[in-house]
């Protein structure tokens, strides 16, 4: 699939879900000694997608419908500073309230999501993509989906798919590369 490069060229925020998009879903609980513990599977390929899209001025934001500390470690690991996580996935409010206090219309919104709880947000959003194994209504309103799982590169495929219809992926691939001395 390819994205629109009128609405790509407008993007300036990219909202991820977090499970089903960041991670394959699946969520490890235990214990250690005498606390809960819990783990996320993330794939690091999404790590580079992220790290260009920033590079090309565009804010990502994570907007959870769980609270976890998993989500806060990947976040601070990908130098995303607006992580969101609401107990209910309740995700339209905080959405709002995010557009409100970045001055950002709905039309400069992507939304990457998986689940039900994202279709509010897909809905809405000038560009509503998803993941290959999102749930139907998922896919059925999304204009662009991966070929790729959640969890398994898909955010990683969504920012190149996102950064070529605006015309800058190679060049930010060719700046990462000679910032690291090739």
């Amino acid at each position: 699939m390819t994205i629109d490069r009128a609405v790509a060229r407008r993007i300036r925020l990219v909202v991820l879900d977090v499970d089903g998009v960041l991670t394959d879903g699946g969520i490890y609980m235990g214990t250690a000694p005498g606390q809960a513990i819990e783990l996320k599977r993330f794939d690091v390929q999404d790590s580079i997608g992220v790290k260009l899209l920033q590079a090309a001025g565009i804010r990502v934001a994570l907007l959870s419908g769980r609270v976890s500390r998993a989500t806060d470690l990947r976040a601070a690991d990908l130098g995303i500073e607006d992580v969101h996580q609401v107990p209910g996935a309740d995700k339209m409010p905080v959405l709002e309230e995010m557009l409100r206090g970045w001055l950002l219309s709905w039309d400069e919104v992507a939304v990457v999501g998986d689940d039900l709880p994202d279709l509010p947000l897909l809905r809405r959003a000038a560009l509503g993509a998803t993941v290959a194994n999102a749930v139907p209504e998922v896919q059925a309103s999304a204009s662009w989906c991966s070929s790729r799982e959640g969890g398994r590169g898909a955010a990683r495929e969504f920012s190149e798919a996102l950064l070529r219809a605006r015309g800058e992926w190679d060049g930010l691939v060719g700046e990462y590369c000679r910032r690291r001395g090739g």
